[in-house]
């Protein structure tokens, strides 16, 4: 950007934080770049989950898919903060603004330091830092990997940051996506000790530890990984806000760290876990909940009312859970806190 180009001033209520973009920067990219913490899942117009009211002011949208943002809702005043670029000085309305959460975005080396098969599908990648480094993020935050065209790969954490102090290093679970160019590589030719470049950390979904209501968290496949984080960090904080895990999966070995989660409600006596089957198979001898995981909830809790939901997974279920639990439930749509994992082939349509 030159000096010459023009800045717009971007004003969010009503926290009245406020930040400049250039002209052709999405608004986004300006409020990461100024350390102002907007909500943003997939920084591709394909998760909706930067969707934000425009009090005032005029932007143009980027590519974006219509599941994102409708023509209707940007008719009636949204817009997607990842692919928005101002045209004028704009007001947003945005409660998730947050100072904390503005911990700084690094460029590092990592080297892979275990590879670790959780089922079939499913890899816990351990990831070491540069030596003496510490990697600040909270939990529930994800890295993107830079491969070496340039296109990224976004994964959350899967650890809170205090087990750092023991184990320098962050956890992540990565799902094969067959044909998938950095799956791929993982599952058949990743090596101990290869070197990775990571961006990092990402992301507005973490636990907001300001408040005392009881918590949902709602897990499907590897949306478990940040989950787990926010489990750490509430028993780091010693956190006793009730807690109930609904952990969603195809078939019994598709919930890849059960025996992890069950060790944890020995220690945590403020925690349920809720195992949710879709696909159970005769052999697999399943005796627990099946059906879709969001609706499980809803089996559960008549009111939601009072009630955070912290959702991570699969696209569909994320956004099953967040119209219906707000419609249905009752659940306060700013209580939602969510982290949908969009694939490449969700990124784009296909």
């Amino acid at each position: 950007m030159t000096s010459a180009e023009t800045a717009y001033q971007i004003s969010v209520q009503p926290s009245g934080r406020a930040f400049e973009a250039q002209a052709g920067e999405p608004i986004l990219a300006a409020a990461i770049r100024s350390g102002v913490g907007l909500p943003y899942g997939c920084k591709d117009g394909a998760c909706g989950s930067c969707k934000c009211k425009k009090l005032s002011g005029s932007v143009v949208h980027g590519e974006h898919q219509h599941k994102a943002l409708s023509v209707e809702e940007e008719e009636a005043g949204y817009m997607l903060t990842c692919c928005a670029r101002p045209l004028s000085d704009v007001v947003l309305e945005s409660r998730q603004v947050t100072d904390e959460s503005a911990y700084p975005i690094r460029k590092l080396p990592v080297r892979v330091s275990t590879l670790t098969r959780l089922s079939p599908d499913v890899m816990q990648l351990r990831l070491q830092l540069p030596a003496n480094d510490n990697f600040r993020y909270h939990a529930g935050q994800y890295i993107e990997f830079i491969l070496r065209d340039g296109s990224r790969r976004a994964y959350s954490m899967a650890t809170a940051p205090h087990q750092q102090e023991a184990a320098p290093g962050v956890e992540l679970h990565i799902r094969h996506m067959p044909g998938g160019k950095f799956t791929d590589h993982v599952f058949s030719a990743l090596k101990v000790k290869e070197i990775l470049r990571v961006e990092g950390p990402f992301g507005s979904f973490f636990l907001r530890e300001d408040s005392d209501k009881p918590m949902v968290f709602l897990a499907s496949g590897t949306g478990f990984a940040p989950i787990k984080a926010l489990i750490e960090r509430m028993q780091h904080l010693g956190l006793t806000r009730p807690a109930t895990l609904y952990w969603g999966a195809r078939r019994p070995p598709d919930l890849y760290m059960d025996a992890w989660v069950r060790e944890r409600l020995t220690e945590m006596p403020h925690l349920r876990y809720v195992p949710v089957v879709s696909d159970a198979l005769p052999e697999d001898g399943w005796t627990g909940r099946t059906g879709f995981v969001h609706q499980a909830v809803m089996d559960d809790i008549a009111d939601l009312s009072g009630h955070q939901v912290y959702a991570c997974g699969a696209p569909i279920v994320v956004d099953s859970a967040r119209v219906a639990y707000s419609t249905e439930r009752g659940l306060p749509p700013d209580e939602f806190y969510a982290d949908a994992f969009t694939s490449e082939a969700d990124k784009h349509g296909g």
